[in-house]
């Protein structure tokens, strides 16, 4: 297997070769004529952010603990209650950093656009404040919480 990204247990895939752009002044181009002549669509991610083989498993544990004190919640648990405490005290770690993987991998889209089209790479920039600006009320609920 070649291709870096596969890890034992995963189906193996006929992947098609990645095409380097071609360089300025090139005749050649490989884009089908139909996209030729048009802005990209999107920009080859260039390494996995540190927790893209594990994203997936840590958001359900996540999942399932903000269920479980949210039903509790509505349920009528007081915001102390011992099971509340014990659900965010183990998804609260989870979250930040699933979050925080999360910001990292649209900071590097959004610097991977700027050269190629400033506007995208713009508005991927207005996602990383506002996912950091998530990530600071999502801290504080959960010391609201744990404190509670």
């Amino acid at each position: 297997m070649d291709d870096e990204r596969w890890e034992p247990g995963m189906p193996v895939l006929d992947r098609q070769p990645v095409r380097e752009a071609p360089g300025p002044g090139t005749a050649q181009s490989i884009l089908p004529p139909s996209l030729q002549g048009l802005p990209p669509r999107s920009v080859p991610e260039v390494a996995p952010t540190p927790l893209q083989a594990h994203y997936i498993n840590l958001s359900v544990i996540v999942l399932i603990c903000g269920a479980i004190a949210i039903t509790a919640l509505e349920l009528g648990a007081p915001l102390g209650s011992p099971l509340v405490k014990l659900c965010v005290a183990i998804s609260a770690p989870l979250l930040i950093l699933t979050t925080g993987d999360a910001i990292l991998r649209i900071w590097r889209s959004a610097r991977a656009w700027m050269p190629i089209d400033r506007g995208k790479g713009l508005f991927r920039l207005a996602w990383v404040a506002v996912s950091l600006i998530g990530l600071a009320l999502l801290v504080g609920a959960s010391v609201v919480v744990l404190l509670a």
